[in-house]
């Protein structure tokens, strides 16, 4: 059983055929799938499901904060169920492909107090670009 799968459990939420399924698919490391990926996968394990009951589930599931909604520079969201352990992605910048990354050190001390502007920083998303060992060899 995933992760995802517990935690979903554990906050009751109703598991039919069709979450269960959304809810595997989405099982794994530096899995960042797109909805129609989410569907086609989900598809082949339950034919039956429909789109609009991924796309409502994936909904769900970001609204409960148990998957991140990724946007990538004007390509299509992906979904990330790494939602409980702080990471940043690293983004090929040709193939589109996603890795978790887990940099060591605290980005907030990169901002200096001058350069805060009096906000009080609750959150810091840094994204690493670059091309992904297929897209530097073509």
């Amino acid at each position: 059983m995933s992760d995802l799968l517990e935690r979903l459990r554990g906050r009751g939420w109703r598991m039919t055929a069709q979450r269960r399924v959304v809810a595997e698919v989405l099982n794994g490391d530096h899995v960042h799938l797109t909805a129609d990926e989410v569907l086609a996968r989900a598809t082949d394990r339950l034919p039956e499901i429909s789109r609009a009951t991924v796309y409502n589930t994936l909904g769900e599931l970001v609204s409960l904060g148990e998957v991140l909604e990724v946007a990538t520079d004007g390509r299509a969201k992906r979904y990330d169920p790494n939602a409980h352990r702080p990471h940043q992605h690293l983004i090929c910048s040709d193939c589109g492909a996603i890795r978790d990354v887990h940099p060591t050190g605290d980005p907030l001390s990169a901002l200096p107090d001058s350069e805060r502007f009096g906000f009080t920083v609750s959150d810091v998303e840094v994204t690493y670009r670059g091309h992904c060992p297929d897209c530097a060899r073509a």
